[in-house]
């Protein structure tokens, strides 16, 4: 697919999802990165900020069928899954599917639901299939998970373990809108929703082609050096107890293309990468003990350690 074919398409589903979303741009696209790279994302924000709305009108502009699964205590890991049935007239076993067997699965407050649960989403993060009593089943393609958690409200919560936070590509916040931004949405939901007459823009074979268009970003060998150069630099930081993973790094040049893409290019620029830093790296890194009590924040010190190392030159 060329550039201007990936374009278009690509300013189709923005101006779709826009038609719902007022002033979300900064947050639609790197939805759309971790969707072109094959990622998960992590919605971190308070509720009634739209979070629903986004990912509904995201499956509705690209035709993907769509679940939402609000966690709870009591939620259990086949309800995620799915679960074998007996059938008494036909005295067999029948394979009932979970909300997770969906292109886009919402997973509403997924900090509220036990460990156990969560974790019955890391081989489908992962692997793109679930195992039910032994039986493999694969997902549809694409797959991708959008989960969300409130970072105010943490009592009766169980927080994501750092093995679970790996699996997603980006963290993402929506935020509060402007005042201009918030009568824009008063006046527009105001009758009927928007949401109800949106239709797909893009196909799920257009979708594939972008997600391969971007595989073929070129990147040269001085941008994956400062890469890897930024993830070693996180291990040997003293404010943070755990640095990237490998996993993290690579997932960061895969938004670094998908980043590319969206700027109309065939290359990627260490302003790529540097966009994607915080929203790649962020949920991943541990604070120290020492740097919790000096209330530093994770985005400054992956500023900080961006000055710090050389970036290429074109």
């Amino acid at each position: 697919m060329d550039l201007n074919r990936a374009q278009e398409l690509i300013n189709r589903i923005r101006d779709n999802v826009a038609r719902v979303m007022v002033g979300k741009q900064n947050s639609i696209d790197p939805i759309l990165i971790a969707l072109i790279s094959r990622g998960h994302v992590l919605l971190e924000d308070i509720p009634g900020i739209g979070k629903t709305t986004l990912v509904s009108s995201l499956a509705r502009s690209l035709g993907l069928s769509f679940r939402r699964i609000q966690f709870t205590p009591d939620v259990m890991p086949s309800d995620v899954t799915g679960f074998n049935l007996y059938n008494q007239k036909t005295a067999l076993f029948e394979f009932h599917p979970g909300a997770i067997m969906s292109q886009l699965l919402l997973a509403d407050e997924i900090n509220r639901t036990s460990p156990k649960t969560q974790s019955s989403l890391l081989e489908a993060m992962q692997e793109n299939q679930v195992t039910v009593d032994g039986v493999t089943y694969p997902l549809p393609r694409p797959f991708m998970v959008l989960a969300t958690q409130n970072p105010i409200e943490q009592v009766g919560t169980y927080p994501l373990p750092e093995a679970q936070l790996d699996r997603f590509m980006l963290k993402v916040s929506l935020g509060y809108p402007t005042l201009e931004e918030e009568m824009a949405i008063y006046q527009r939901f105001s009758g009927r929703s928007p949401l109800n007459d949106l239709q797909a823009v893009v196909d799920v074979v257009e979708l594939f082609t972008l997600q391969e268009t971007a595989e073929n970003i070129y990147c040269a060998e001085a941008i994956r050096r400062y890469v890897a150069l930024l993830a070693f630099s996180t291990r040997e930081n003293k404010d943070l107890l755990l640095g990237a993973s490998p996993r993290g790094a690579l997932m960061l040049l895969m938004a670094a293309r998908a980043h590319a893409l969206l700027q109309n290019r065939t290359y990627i620029l260490p302003a790529d990468v540097q966009s994607m830093l915080v929203p790649v790296m962020g949920h991943r890194l541990l604070l120290s003990a020492e740097a919790r009590l000096q209330k530093l924040a994770i985005s400054d010190i992956l500023f900080n350690l961006q000055r710090q190392v050389p970036v290429p030159e074109r």
